[in-house]
């Protein structure tokens, strides 16, 4: 079964995905920051990493600029979920590492 991890500070927002994913047919974990994000990434290498950017303490950009340098997750695709929509923002996104993006709000059918 392929496992989605999804690095978000809102807890409803994460708890929604998660069930959201796993009514896919998916296995989905949560992590409620970047840190605990990066811990559970190299722990449960996860086949995706949804991860929201703008979080407290560490930002997702960040963490997939450490995530990338990682050799147990740099291969990892990562999806920035993320409430910015300027293109400069969604740049940023990309140059850190993320491999796609999507902003919210969004739909399932959207992810």
């Amino acid at each position: 079964m392929k496992k989605v991890l999804i690095i978000d500070d809102n807890r409803d927002l994460r708890e929604l995905l998660r069930a959201q994913i796993s009514l896919k047919g998916f296995s989905a974990v949560g992590a409620k920051c970047a840190k605990e994000g990066i811990e559970t990434a190299i722990a449960e290498k996860p086949d995706l990493i949804l991860m929201d950017i703008m979080m407290p303490e560490m930002d997702g950009r960040e963490a997939t600029r450490i995530l990338r340098q990682i050799t147990e997750t740099k291969e990892i695709p990562i999806v920035a979920v993320t409430a910015m929509f300027r293109p400069s923002d969604l740049k940023s996104c990309i140059e850190a590492g993320c491999n796609d993006y999507i902003s919210k709000p969004f739909t399932m059918e959207q992810l």
